[in-house]
């Protein structure tokens, strides 16, 4: 048995050495009984901040954040960037107990969680496993509130866990089968919450309320059934139920609709500095909607203490231009994503010609080394990207040269001498190479016309293309029309973003890179043959396809880190040596505009969604402010 260890970045000591700190905001409520001194409001064993990475140092208290969202939908961001989760990531990569207070696991098969004795939930009830039974035998396994079963996150291979509540702090999880999944799944920019307040939404639930009672409050809430309303009420990750109590940072205190939501401080928030100051250090997160076009205005005029989001990095040199002014900083941070565009050619598309030539290894490298990368870099991202391939970025331990280098140099004597080889030797009187059925290589690549990056960069790749005879078009069309054309065979190569997780371990899961969903713009009908066990899209059928679904199973079923990470090894070297996708540049810097005196920010960062939760795994409740702002 191996038990993830509890000091490391983010420690785990005990209160016994000092007393704690009271966040002023609270003192009156203290005062007046309205709350429970610090010291009864923490766990036993409460996480302690090190704050040992180079940027931390223990802060103060006080103040209001401000950021801006460009649609109410997009408030739930406090949640991912709130990031306090059962077990998370360290901004080098490592998983660790948070919430919990350790975890025993034994051959990625049996997992027990230990909870910290004394966590209560942010208005006071105590946090239990009581709170994990409730979910798993009142919601996830009951038909009429999840009828289609357990989130598929919590099985493997159909299985499901045998769960067992030992005691009011001990949980054990346990599959036949290793599930590799299951802790990277819990540290997830948006994982599924596996457990939930059990004292608030038993009075949501027949089996707790009486068949009266919650009629009334399903009438009173205006929906159908208590089901609807359950669903309503239950959401930790939406953060759009004032009522719902949260183990997060920060408590959501508006309701929508509204254009400007409000999250006070959680005073049992169960993280402390090594001062004993309680956590968060910021009284209040306010985020503002406004249109996403006039957000980087907004921003460079200082509406914003920390933005990222709706920022793009041509506005890089409008926002340093106001930055002394009105008083912010302007930084910029690594992206976690494999390519900042990639083009897929459809291996599953429904034109037996083009499918023929997607699929030919020849044809797609030669259109790979017929981009010239430095070229982008220099012209679109004025050199601080990466010429690479759409693969790991070097911040991944399991990164290597070869991946990234592989085929994505510019040559065009060999492309044109690998078309040749595939027998693309006719050319039109304009010199276009023609297919074997006739038709002139026009190659049209489907954008979902989000941004005139993709367009910027197309016409420079056109450019190179017509030195090997092919000629590229641009059709762009909605984001819904885009992926349903590819989904059902009609486009035959895309562009988007590459890699999501382009910073993975040997723990994370490699499934981007295998044919197993139909989300994946390379083999959309594979992985939707997955998806759909067999009952929709079509079985692979390429050698290489085969192989990296084998070695997908040998990186699910290993039970230790070196099986997982000699799994990743086959799926990252197939991908690079077959050039599913054709990458372009990678490590396109994100703008970060940050108020200048917002201290334990990290001058430079990695800003990715999942690994990462965008500003999350720097833990936000260590931010604070060197003066009073905003009138904190």
């Amino acid at each position: 048995m191996w038990r993830r260890p509890a000091l490391l970045a983010f420690a785990f000591l005990t209160l016994s050495a000092f007393t704690g700190i009271e966040p002023p905001i609270l003192e009156n409520a203290v005062g007046s009984g309205a709350l429970p001194p610090v010291e009864k409001r923490l766990p036993e064993h409460p996480s302690v901040v090190a704050m040992d990475w180079p940027w931390q140092k223990p802060g103060r208290h006080g103040g209001d954040l401000n950021m801006l969202m460009a649609r109410v939908k997009d408030t739930r961001l406090i949640y991912v960037y709130s990031y306090a989760r059962l077990v998370a990531l360290t901004p080098d990569l490592k998983i660790v107990p948070d919430i919990l207070e350790s975890v025993d696991e034994t051959d990625s098969r049996v997992f027990t969680f230990h909870l910290r004795r004394g966590h209560r939930w942010s208005d006071g009830q105590p946090f239990t496993t009581e709170d994990f039974r409730y979910w798993w035998e009142d919601m996830a396994t009951n038909p009429k509130r999840y009828p289609g079963g357990p989130p598929p996150e919590m099985l493997v291979a159909g299985e499901k866990p045998k769960v067992e509540f030992l005691d009011e702090v001990t949980v054990r999880y346990s599959w036949s089968r290793p599930n590799p999944f299951f802790l990277p799944m819990l540290a997830g920019a948006k994982p599924v919450e596996i457990y939930a307040p059990a004292h608030y939404l038993k009075q949501f639930h027949p089996r707790y309320t009486d068949e009266a009672t919650l009629k009334q409050r399903v009438e009173e809430a205006r929906q159908k059934s208590w089901q609807q309303l359950h669903n309503r009420k239950d959401n930790l990750t939406e953060f759009d139920n004032p009522d719902l109590p949260t183990l997060q940072p920060w408590v959501p205190v508006t309701a929508p609709p509204a254009e400007r939501f409000v999250f006070v401080r959680n005073p049992y928030f169960h993280r402390v500095d090594a001062g004993g100051r309680q956590l968060p250090y910021i009284d209040r997160v306010i985020m503002t909607v406004a249109d996403a076009k006039i957000i980087p205005a907004k921003t460079g005029a200082g509406e914003s203490d920390l933005q990222a989001r709706y920022l793009r990095f041509d506005n890089y040199t409008f926002l340093t231009q106001g930055a002394k002014r009105n008083d912010y900083r302007v930084k910029l941070w690594r992206t976690g994503i494999g390519a900042q565009m990639a083009l897929f050619p459809n291996l599953t598309c429904n034109d037996p010609v083009w499918r023929a030539l997607n699929r030919d290894v020849r044809y797609r490298r030669a259109l790979s080394l017929a981009i010239d990368r430095e070229e982008l870099n220099q012209v679109i991202y004025y050199g601080l990207a990466t010429p690479s391939n759409n693969t790991l970025l070097e911040a991944s331990p399991l990164w290597k040269a070869d991946y990234r280098d592989r085929w994505a140099n510019f040559d065009v004597r060999e492309a044109n001498r690998l078309l040749d080889a595939v027998g693309l030797t006719k050319r039109d009187v304009n010199g276009v190479r023609l297919l074997p059925d006739g038709r002139p290589l026009e190659i049209v690549v489907e954008a979902a016309g989000e941004s005139t990056e993709e367009t910027d960069a197309l016409e420079l790749i056109a450019d190179s293309w017509r030195r090997i005879g092919a000629r590229l078009y641009i059709r762009t069309s909605q984001l819904d029309v885009f992926r349903n054309r590819i989904f059902s065979g009609e486009t035959c190569m895309s562009i988007a973003r590459g890699l999501d997780d382009a910073i993975a371990t040997a723990d994370m899961s490699p499934a981007e890179m295998v044919p197993v969903d139909q989300a994946k713009y390379e083999w959309p009908k594979w992985g939707q043959y997955h998806q759909t066990m067999g009952k929709d899209g079509e079985p692979p059928d390429m050698p290489a396809a085969k192989e990296l679904l084998d070695a997908y199973r040998a990186w699910r079923d290993a039970t230790d880190e070196q099986g997982r990470a000699a799994a990743w090894e086959r799926i990252l070297t197939i991908n690079a040596d077959q050039v599913f996708t054709i990458g372009t540049v990678a490590g396109v810097p994100q703008p970060v505009v940050a108020r200048q005196s917002l201290r334990n920010l990290p001058a430079e960062g990695l800003f990715n969604y999942d690994p990462g939760a965008h500003f999350g795994m720097y833990r936000p409740d260590t931010f604070w402010f060197e003066a009073k702002e905003n009138g904190g």
